[in-house]
């Protein structure tokens, strides 16, 4: 009898059936995770790299934003070195019309000494032998009034710093100025751009501008009246040319505490006008006496010069507009009395040189103190500070948002040597530039 073997194969092969479904569902398990897995890995490696964009976008706003801060810094640096370069124009000009006032008292007293009026040996005799040596001297000086001729090349110099100060530096500064927000904002481009070559648009948006009203435009006269006294004073070819030397002995009875007088004056100003003058004047002040008005000193002039504006008033120095350049048909007393107000019993003044020296005056072409940029207001450390925001499109359709915040601020290399804190101000090149914390934003990636 044949025995019955279905029943074991029958069991293999169900065996091998279900082992055969097991391996697929396994399969198929082992696919959805490993394509869990993909999609992870892909997810974190989005994030990754969003992140890591986000971050190069924070940095090359940082750098932009200084470099932004930087041109900012340069651009007021820079008009310091304007303002101080039109600070040296008025200088240059304060010794020019300084020269030409010169020029025109050596001229006079050249003509003067020539004529013997007064004589040198009479200024020798009552004021020693230095002063008649000096005032023979200006006998080589003949002629050089024509230097301080308004035509002449003093004169043109003198125009030529006006020029270069008024227009040429006032005009630059003006420039400087008024691009100075967008210069920043340009090279905050340029910087942003050459990080990201041959992409996309992006927005570059500045919030929180303090340099947008920064600086403001400011009329030389009279505001810097006061820094150029100053530095007027750094130079003694520009000090008052003041001096009195009294004669040696008593010359006359009825003045017996009197004394002849050689009178030195001469002064270079900046008028309230913010227009430079100067004014050089000697005379010898002879004492006289009479019934009538007692002792008084009647003046001989010996040298003048006078570079005045337009119009012509220098404080202090007393004169008149039509004065007498003789007194053979008249007395010296007389005509004062008469025709002035001045003091002739006394004083320091030379106000009858002067009166030839105005009459003889040399007007020269200028305009004045010019404009400047200055601080739109002062504080005690003001800084021209910005926020700026990027926006850009990145991975994944993302735009990413970045902000930054620089400044310009005032810092001395050096303390003072007196000691002071110096206020921030566009005559000291000490600009620079530093970022600053910026407000964060809410949301810093937008689908």
């Amino acid at each position: 009898m044949t025995p019955n073997r279905s029943g074991p194969s029958r069991t293999r092969n169900r065996r091998r059936s279900v082992a055969g479904s097991q391996s697929g569902q396994v399969l198929v398990l082992g696919m959805l995770l490993a394509g869990a897995a993909t999609l992870a890995f892909m997810r974190y490696f989005d994030t990754g790299r969003s992140v890591h964009e986000k971050a190069r976008q924070d940095h090359v706003l940082d750098a932009a934003a200084y470099s932004g801060a930087l041109v900012q810094a340069r651009s007021l640096n820079m008009l310091a070195y304007i303002n101080r370069t039109q600070m040296a124009h008025q200088v240059a000009m304060a010794h020019l019309v300084t020269l030409g006032s010169l020029a025109l008292f050596a001229g006079t007293e050249a003509g003067r000494v020539l004529a013997a009026n007064p004589p040198a040996h009479v200024i020798a005799m009552h004021f020693g032998p230095e002063h008649a040596a000096a005032y023979l001297a200006a006998a080589k000086a003949a002629g050089l009034e024509h230097r301080a001729d308004s035509h002449a090349s003093l004169a043109a110099a003198y125009a030529e710093h006006d020029r270069t100060a008024r227009s040429v530096l006032a005009l630059a500064a003006a420039r400087v100025a008024s691009r100075l927000v967008e210069t920043r904002d340009q090279a905050m481009r340029e910087v942003i751009a050459a990080n990201y070559p041959g992409e996309g648009a992006f927005e570059l948006r500045v919030t929180h501008d303090g340099a947008a009203a920064f600086l403001a435009t400011y009329a030389g006269n009279p505001r810097l009246r006061p820094f150029i006294h100053d530095v007027q004073a750094l130079y003694r070819f520009l000090d008052p040319r003041d001096h009195i030397t009294r004669s040696r002995f008593p010359v006359s009875a009825r003045c017996p505490t009197w004394r002849h007088e050689l009178r030195r004056r001469g002064r270079t100003v900046l008028d309230d006008q913010g227009v430079w003058q100067s004014i050089d004047t000697q005379s010898y002040h002879a004492v006289r006496s009479n019934r009538w008005i007692g002792c008084y000193f009647r003046e001989y002039p010996m040298g003048w010069g006078w570079v005045p504006p337009q119009p012509s008033v220098l404080l202090d120095a007393p004169f008149v507009d039509d004065p007498p350049h003789t007194f053979g048909d008249q007395d010296f007393w007389r005509w004062v009395h008469e025709s002035t107000s001045w003091d002739i019993s006394g004083g320091n003044a030379n106000p009858l040189a002067n009166s030839w020296a105005h009459a003889a005056r040399q007007q020269w072409a200028g305009g004045g103190l010019p404009v400047y940029q200055g601080l739109a207001s002062v504080h005690t450390m003001p800084s021209a500070r910005f926020s700026v925001v990027l926006a850009r499109p990145g991975h994944a359709r993302l735009v990413y948002t970045s902000q930054a915040a620089a400044e310009a601020y005032f810092r001395r290399p050096q303390l003072r040597g007196d000691g002071l804190q110096e206020l921030a101000n566009t005559f000291h090149p000490y600009w620079q530039a530093r970022l600053s914390a910026p407000v964060q934003l809410h949301a810093e990636a937008q689908p």
